[in-house]
């Protein structure tokens, strides 16, 4: 015998609601979507519950349990099962989010070939995967390889690019019998908008040269134009890259990494110290008193600590790339620290697997979370102002951009 639905209308929504659990989310979630089958139950049948209508083509034959994984926890979902036929919501079967079903694939796929099964096992569990078939994993690869690849390859058609971040991550993959090292290559930059864009992704063997020449000729070719500033690291191959792909473009070395190699260089009881005048430099006012502040602190570093002194001089240029913008943008621009954030969220999704089974999982599973990513910094608000932009036009003529040059002695520091 057909049981009445728990919420028909607004009134039993209503109450539903002032009934529910402590758990005012899951219950809202919940009533909306038992409310929803109802309607949708009553289309199928030609008739509102109960309704006596010469239209009526189906009747209400009880319910069945289902669970139905939410952002708002596990929810237990009323069914409603018709005489004739069956009735299931379409939208109960949409696909989780890219990452998440990038990491159950490729776990998943490490599972089928062998790589850490026990280990593999409990992180299936905790995916929430009671059992997953060959046949299912590849369906779901080649699914999501088709996005990645998409998005990976698309046009760069919303530029000027005028600010760049590229960066890179490592990760162990088996290949051969063997557990090696790969480098993920990334860029990320501020479009004609002014809003983030992932501009890249790319797997390389070794972090040199070649792979960021080639990996930066592949946006330029995809469309990467009008690049102003690009902040890295200070690594030789992606320095060296940038100058010959980027023709006009300066580099900004990245003030985090660059403090980093400085203290190396100083003896640990005067590191404090030294850490915090360096960065004394970066709190002024405008560009002249950043030119002021750092030669004040290379004179004052010189006679206690000659050798830091004169590596912080020689990477002067490369460190104040960044006077030349908007003072409101020198938070953005003069490090990698927004970079290094992306970089925490995808370490926190490829930790789960640790080792992948083959250069493609890892590819299905960055790349997801980067169109995710992605797709949510152009929903949301603008990384930069369109008038800050504008002024950047107006204070940078191309013609007048000096090609990016960057000394031995640099690079080595």
């Amino acid at each position: 015998m057909a049981v009445r639905p728990t919420v028909t209308d607004a009134e039993g929504l209503g109450k539903e609601l002032l009934a529910a659990s402590p758990d005012l989310l899951g219950s809202m979630v919940k009533a909306f979507a038992e409310a929803l089958m109802s309607a949708e139950a009553d289309s199928a049948c030609g008739a509102e519950y109960g309704e006596i209508s010469p239209d009526r083509t189906n009747r209400r034959n009880g319910y069945r349990p289902r669970e139905w994984d939410t952002r708002a926890g596990t929810l237990d979902l009323a069914i409603p099962k018709l005489r004739a036929g069956s009735y299931f919501p379409e939208w109960l079967l949409t696909r989780r989010r890219r990452a998440e079903q990038a990491l159950i694939s490729v776990v998943a796929t490490s599972y089928l070939l062998g790589v850490s099964t026990r280990r593999v096992d409990k992180l299936v569990e905790q995916l929430g995967v009671a059992h997953i078939s060959k046949s299912q994993v590849s369906e779901l690869a080649k699914h999501l390889d088709g996005q990645v690849e998409a998005f990976r390859s698309r046009p760069l058609d919303a530029g000027p690019y005028r600010f760049v971040q590229a960066d890179a991550l490592t990760m162990k993959v088996r290949e051969g019998g063997r557990v090696i090292n790969v480098h993920c290559l990334l860029a990320v930059g501020v479009n004609g908008d002014g809003h983030r864009e992932i501009l890249g992704l790319d797997v390389v063997s070794s972090e040199d040269g070649a792979g960021w020449l080639a990996f930066f000729r592949g946006l330029v070719a995809r469309g990467l134009s009008g690049v102003r500033l690009v902040t890295s690291d200070a690594h030789r191959g992606l320095v060296n890259a940038i100058g010959a792909t980027l023709p006009g473009a300066s580099w900004q070395r990245c003030r985090t990494h660059y403090l980093r190699d400085l203290l190396v260089l100083t003896p640990k009881s005067s590191q404090p110290w030294v850490a915090t005048v360096v960065r004394t430099i970066f709190d002024q006012a405008d560009a002249n008193e950043v030119v002021v502040q750092f030669d004040r602190v290379v004179d004052g570093l010189t006679e206690k600590l000659p050798r830091a002194a004169e590596h912080l001089s020689e990477a002067k240029a490369d460190l104040l790339a960044f006077t030349a913008y908007p003072r409101e943008i020198w938070r953005q621009i003069w490090s990698s620290n927004p970079q290094e954030r992306l970089n925490k969220e995808i370490r926190r999704r490829t930790d789960v697997v640790g080792i992948f089974p083959d250069r493609g999982a890892i590819i299905r599973l960055v790349g997801a979370v980067l169109a995710e990513q992605h797709d949510e910094w152009i929903e949301t608000h603008r990384y930069f102002g369109v008038e800050v932009l504008a002024k950047v036009d107006a204070a940078n003529n191309p013609s007048d951009t000096p090609e990016i040059s960057v000394t031995p002695e640099a690079l080595a520091a």
